[in-house]
């Protein structure tokens, strides 16, 4: 099961609600990295999510989000016939929406935290690479964004620890 036995169309996007969400609203179909569309498109649409709600209710709306995500993107994998498929991007995007709410304020602080999410989220240094392996499912496929965040928080925070919030 590692190569996706379906390719994910507009169709599948529209096949099941899951699908809608687990391919980032049809940023999972970008032919060419699609995490990076993904990562992208979440942070476009971070302000009009973020805005009209307070901290609390965005952080528990970024847990409702999380959790939403396990199942949907659970549903979707198995519809694609692998446990990680490219196209799923939701796991992206919950991850960056994340890293821009305690990211520094600021364009050039976002551009980085964007950047580094990418990396980690490609590169997946341990404990990231482990928490892939071991999780299986929805939370396998959401899990390791999670980590990769929380190494561009950490990252982030020492930055603004050495340089300052306005470096």
């Amino acid at each position: 099961m590692s190569a996706e036995r379906t390719r994910p169309s507009v169709a599948f996007l529209l096949q099941h609600p899951a699908h809608f969400i687990a391919l980032g609203f049809g940023a999972g179909l970008s032919p060419r990295a699609p995490g990076t569309v993904g990562s992208l498109l979440a942070w476009a649409l971070y302000p009009l999510l973020r805005a009209p709600v307070s901290e609390g209710l965005f952080l528990l709306l970024l847990t409702s989000f999380f959790l939403a995500g396990v199942i949907a993107c659970d549903r979707t994998a198995k519809a694609l016939g692998t446990k990680d498929p490219g196209a799923v991007v939701w796991d992206e995007m919950i991850a960056v929406w994340l890293v821009l709410f305690f990211c520094p304020p600021g364009l050039a602080w976002q551009a980085a935290g964007v950047a580094l999410f990418r990396l980690f989220d490609i590169a997946k240094p341990e404990p990231i690479a482990t928490l892939e392996r071991r999780f299986r499912g929805g939370l396998g496929i959401m899990i390791d964004d999670l980590a990769a965040a929380g190494y561009v928080l950490l990252v982030l925070a020492l930055a603004v620890h050495f340089l300052g919030e306005g470096a």
